[in-house]
């Protein structure tokens, strides 16, 4: 079993930033891609960016620019550093990962999700 938890969510006016993180613990011999989507109220949930495990990242139009996906391979982790927030980024942030487990069975792994709030 893989878990995520993230952290480093909050509440920041616009045009702020925040950096939230997700670290993997568990039965993880190799994670391929990492990603973080996020659910704001009433929608369904987004993917904003993604990054391969050679550090290769792609974001969704809205967020060029000003949203940054980042990981260390060696702690599990990926981070997203968010900056220039508006209020429409307002969300749910929840990371995502797929991989291979020690047994050599996949995995596809949601953490528990942080909150984002920005104030206009």
């Amino acid at each position: 079993q893989v878990h995520l938890v993230e952290s480093g969510g909050g509440l920041v006016q616009a045009g702020g930033s925040l950096r939230l993180s997700c670290a993997a613990s568990g039965s993880i011999l190799r994670i391929n891609n990492m990603a973080w989507y996020r659910q704001a109220p009433g929608k369904q949930r987004e993917l904003v960016a993604t990054i391969t495990s050679g550090g290769s990242g792609n974001y969704v139009d809205f967020v060029k620019g000003r949203f940054t996906i980042s990981r260390d391979n060696a702690k599990n982790t990926v981070y997203f550093d968010m900056n220039s927030l508006k209020p429409e980024d307002t969300a749910v942030y929840y990371c995502k990962a797929d991989g291979l487990h020690y047994n050599l069975t996949r995995f596809d792994s949601w953490g528990q999700g942080t909150q984002v709030t920005v104030s206009s």
